[in-house]
């Protein structure tokens, strides 16, 4: 029964992460910098949680500080608990597979929060990016690593 119940639940959330984003309502706060959300839907980042809760960011940089410290900014929430993670992709603003996308830093495009990880859905529009607005570097969801994103805040790439 448990070994049911464990595969039930794999299903229910794989069939969760593959649905379409919530989108932030006029009230929703980022948990990192206290910003609505909505202001800026072109830089919307969203988490959501196997219980269907979502947390939505006004950019990739606070979502990952969030992903990186979950429970300093939302009390009781835990990387383990979450079945997907959307970011905005620059050029198209689909809401994409933040954990498949490619992010630039160090370009002369700034979102609302000032230096951002700008998110694109593949590796050649992030190499277009790169060299259209004078970036510096390109990384993976994986490369983006604790403290880059405070970096990012200081102006360093």
């Amino acid at each position: 029964m448990r070994i049911l119940l464990s595969f039930l639940l794999a299903i229910w959330v794989a069939v969760a992460a593959a649905q379409a984003p919530p989108k932030p309502g006029p009230k929703d706060l980022c948990p990192v910098c206290g910003m609505l959300v909505s202001k800026y839907p072109n830089w919307v980042a969203t988490i959501v949680y196997k219980d269907g809760h979502a947390h939505h960011f006004d950019g990739a940089k606070d979502m990952f500080k969030f992903w990186h410290d979950p429970a300093k900014y939302a009390a009781g929430h835990r990387r383990e608990d979450m079945v997907a993670i959307w970011v905005t992709d620059f050029y198209g603003l689909a809401r994409i597979d933040a954990k498949k996308a490619f992010y630039v830093t160090g370009s002369d495009v700034l979102g609302p929060m000032g230096h951002e990880f700008l998110p694109l859905a593949n590796r050649a529009d992030a190499e277009e990016f790169l060299k259209d607005h004078k970036g510096r570097r390109i990384l993976g969801f994986e490369q983006v690593l604790r403290g880059m994103p405070e970096q990012l805040d200081d102006g360093r790439f």
